[in-house]
């Protein structure tokens, strides 16, 4: 697998645990490249500021939101639905940018997204259920951990930035 494979994983599997921070991390590294792949494509607007700023404000009201008690389990419907399509959106771009097919890049993603979804779902009620925390408290420690996987993915890296194609089957 090449780099932007791995990167795809990472970000696809990021936005199972917080479906906005993926796209609103891969947007701000994008608007610093500003890939010329993504020209003429629906995709573009990834590297726009203002979807970047957007994705941030989601990414804060979702964060806010999984705290509240009335807010269904990540893995009901469109909770899973809304994580793969970030996933798979993450996917689609890092595959366009690196000169491969933005549906192979959403599928990995996606399937990133769906696995990272239950991982973090049971590994959250396990926490929970183990350190007689609140769930606010366990989701905060996973907001912080998800911030600083996705963070370690992005920043100070080259995900979005073009990759040389590999010749590697």
């Amino acid at each position: 697998m090449t780099k932007y494979h791995w990167q795809t994983v990472g970000l696809g599997a990021l936005a199972g645990f917080r479906s906005m921070t993926a796209p609103a991390l891969l947007s701000s590294n994008l608007h610093t490249y500003h890939p010329q792949a993504l020209a003429g494509s629906p995709l573009r607007y990834m590297q726009k500021n203002w979807v970047g700023w957007g994705f941030r404000l989601l990414s804060v009201g979702e964060t806010i939101g999984d705290k509240l008690s009335g807010t269904p389990d990540r893995i009901a419907a469109a909770g899973l639905l809304g994580r793969a399509a970030s996933g798979a959106l993450v996917g689609a771009t890092i595959f366009r940018v690196s000169h491969d097919k933005p549906l192979n890049g959403a599928v990995l993603g996606g399937l990133a997204a769906v696995a990272a979804t239950y991982l973090s779902y049971f590994l959250r009620k396990r926490a929970t259920l183990e350190s007689g925390l609140p769930g606010g408290i366990v989701g905060g420690l996973e907001d912080l951990v998800a911030l600083g996987f996705g963070l370690a993915l992005t920043k100070g890296t080259d995900v979005g930035k073009p990759q040389p194609r590999s010749w590697n089957l």
